[in-house]
C-alpha cells in the first residue's frame, strides 16, 4: 500500500522569523501543486515528480491535477503536466498569488528577461510532431 506523506513545505528562518501567521498557514495540497508549476512554468512534469519535489503523496498530487485541469489552470500531455500559459485565467485563481509568492520567495521570482535570453528558438520537438 502506497504512503502518503503531508508534511509542511520547509521555509528559512528568516521568513519563519517575519512571516505572519496567516502568511504561514498551509497551502492547499492543489495551490502547492499550482504554484510549483507556475515557479517552472517552463517544464513539464510527471506527477510523481511533483510528489517528489513538493514532499506530497503522488495519490494527492494526482487529484489536484485532475482538479487543476478540471479549472484549465494544466494542461495535460501524455505522463506529463504543466501549468497553463492563460495568465488571465491564473491571475482569477484565488490561491494562485499567494502560492506563487510563497515559492518566488523561497526560490526566487523568475526573471522574465533572462528566461527568454536563455529560451529556445525552435519549437519543442513534441510541438513539431502536432502540425
Amino acid at each position: 500500500m502506497a504512503s502518503y506523506r503531508y508534511s509542511q513545505m520547509s521555509i528559512d528562518r528568516e521568513t519563519f522569523e517575519n512571516a505572519s501567521e496567516d502568511e504561514l498557514e498551509d497551502l492547499s495540497v492543489p495551490d502547492r501543486v499550482l504554484g510549483f508549476l507556475a515557479v517552472n512554468g517552463d517544464r513539464a512534469f510527471k506527477a510523481r515528480e511533483i510528489a517528489s519535489r513538493i514532499d506530497i503523496g503522488e495519490g494527492a498530487v494526482s487529484t489536484a491535477l485532475s482538479r487543476l485541469k478540471d479549472r484549465d489552470l494544466v494542461e495535460h500531455k501524455a505522463t506529463y503536466w504543466a501549468v497553463t500559459n492563460d495568465s488571465d485565467r491564473l491571475r482569477a485563481y484565488s490561491g494562485y498569488e499567494r502560492a506563487t509568492a510563497l515559492y518566488n520567495e523561497q526560490f526566487g521570482a523568475e526573471d522574465e528577461a533572462a528566461w527568454r535570453d536563455h529560451a529556445p528558438n525552435d519549437p519543442h520537438p513534441a510541438a513539431e510532431n502536432e502540425q
